[in-house]
């Protein structure tokens, strides 16, 4: 049964280092609508687990410009129809297979290119803990219904939408866009996209009340 929790970072390390003393790697995923602070929680968990974890992102899964513009979707970058969703799913089996003496290679998403970059994310087989963090991991339907059963666990993070669609706009701006063409594809895009995530909260393992990420 899905819990709504507030964890301070402290807290959420020691749930996570309990779930590291079977001596097992394990994947966890870290879900939210865009703007809630994956990355940054990601990252501090990561920080806490020095040499035992990996944060290996969804978005290195977006579709390229020019295959979303030969698409015809570019205009909705971000949407569940935008990424390889397949080629994540196939990922996440190798993680959990990764045999001894394999190094696994994932791509990234570089927010000052607007693209993926192939082989960028090396995953050693003695890491212990895959975080792994995107917008549609407890969607059920297409490929995106299978990853559930390869995660560990999922965590939910839940902001105030207020807070979220200022990073957002901050964001967009930050990476060329001026004020009136950020909130539009605010409005116009990632909404859309933050309500259906929305919907997907209740198949989460746990809801982390989260706004101190930034």
């Amino acid at each position: 049964m899905t819990t709504t929790k507030t964890l301070t970072m402290d807290a959420c390390l020691a749930k996570l280092r309990e779930r590291l003393t079977g001596g097992h790697r394990i994947i966890l995923g870290v879900v939210g609508q865009p703007g809630s602070g994956k990355s940054t929680f990601s990252e501090a968990l990561v920080a806490g687990l020095p040499g035992q974890a990996i944060a290996v992102p969804m978005d290195g899964f977006h579709l390229a410009n020019s295959e979303l513009d030969r698409l015809k979707r570019r205009d909705r970058k971000g949407a569940e129809d935008t990424f390889n969703s397949a080629g994540y799913v196939a990922l996440l089996k190798r993680l959990r297979d990764q045999p001894s003496g394999e190094v696994v290679y994932a791509p990234e998403f570089r927010r000052e290119f607007d693209e993926p970059i192939a082989n960028a994310i090396a995953i050693t087989p003695e890491i212990q803990c895959v975080i792994t963090e995107g917008n549609y991991l407890l969607l059920d339907r297409g490929h995106w219904r299978q990853i559930s059963g390869l995660l560990d666990a999922t965590w939910y993070l839940d902001i105030p939408s207020e807070i979220r669609q200022e990073r957002l706009i901050a964001r967009h701006r930050q990476f060329g866009r001026d004020e009136q063409s950020a909130r539009a594809w605010v409005s116009q895009t990632d909404e859309p996209n933050a309500v259906l995530i929305a919907a997907t909260q209740g198949r989460a393992d746990l809801i982390f009340n989260w706004s101190s990420s930034a």
